[in-house]
């Protein structure tokens, strides 16, 4: 079981690119093709402009989408041209608001979207939307990457699990990395006192891995700490883990984005990257 098609999502070639970066890296070591998606949005949305410039507008905002696709794609050629993976580099233009059928259709059948922490200062909503498009209606793992990433496929996993469907998803997604490396730390914070699994929270995570040769420790955590993000990450820092895996969105994306949530939280600040799966 491994990873055999990769895909990366990019919509501009300024800034950082680390997670462009990292899947030329993990399609090196699974032997994996990566498809790279070079993708113009054009920001107009019909209505809602000034009467009048409905032409004008629209024909210029399409220009220009055109021409950030056929930039982008000529900029990952070149970069990848003399690079000794498979790959191949597609422009794509897309409104805005078909942001999430234009990535779901693309990323069906990649076996892992990489795409880069959609929160930051360099980040914008489209970003957000393609994260969420890849995960929702995909749906896709996906594997974001911080700013700066330097690092090489995973060592010392840490599986972040609330022991509910989408962590185990998430677990299922990230198997190959999981085997290729044979441990992992499962995190579990404040687990449920009257729950299915009271008397061994991760016993069963950690038979379902022996089974696939990965050795697992089981590291209970208490909440100590405001957020669940940050008990993790406290934990990631001082294990020195180089890859968290957790299931996406265990409560509503509304919910999250009004109150907060581990998942946005951890897509806006992991030192490390995450593997996000539903």
């Amino acid at each position: 079981m491994t990873y055999k098609s990769l895909m990366c999502i990019l919509r501009t070639a300024e800034g950082d690119l680390a997670h462009l970066d990292h899947a030329v890296r993990l399609a090196r070591r699974y032997d994996a093709h990566l498809d790279v998606l070079c993708l113009g949005v054009d920001r107009v949305q019909v209505g809602f402009y000034y009467a009048g410039a409905t032409a004008l507008v629209a024909e210029n905002s399409l220009a220009q989408a055109e021409e950030d696709a056929r930039k982008l794609k000529d900029f990952v050629s070149a970069r990848l041209e003399d690079s000794d993976i498979r790959w191949a580099a597609e422009a794509m233009i897309v409104q805005w608001g078909a942001i999430g059928p234009a990535v779901e259709q693309a990323a069906r059948y990649a076996d892992l979207v990489i795409l880069p922490q959609p929160y930051g200062e360099i980040r914008g909503p489209e970003d957000e939307a393609i994260t969420e498009a890849a995960l929702f209606l995909g749906p896709t793992p996906v594997l974001t990457v911080p700013p700066g990433w330097e690092g090489d496929a995973p060592a010392d996993p840490m599986i972040a699990t609330n022991q509910g469907p989408e962590a185990i998803a998430a677990v299922r997604a990230a198997m190959p990395a999981l085997e290729m490396v044979g441990q992992a730390n499962i995190a579990i914070v404040d687990p449920p006192r009257h729950g299915p699994e009271r008397s061994d929270p991760g016993g069963a995570l950690s038979m379902m891995l022996a089974r696939h040769g990965v050795r697992a420790e089981v590291s209970i955590l208490a909440r100590t700490m405001p957020r669940i993000s940050d008990v993790l990450i406290r934990h990631q820092q001082d294990r020195k883990a180089d890859l968290i895996i957790m299931g996406a969105y265990g409560h509503s994306r509304l919910r999250e984005a009004v109150l907060g949530g581990p998942t946005r939280d951890m897509l806006a600040e992991a030192p490390v990257p995450v593997l996000m799966a539903r």
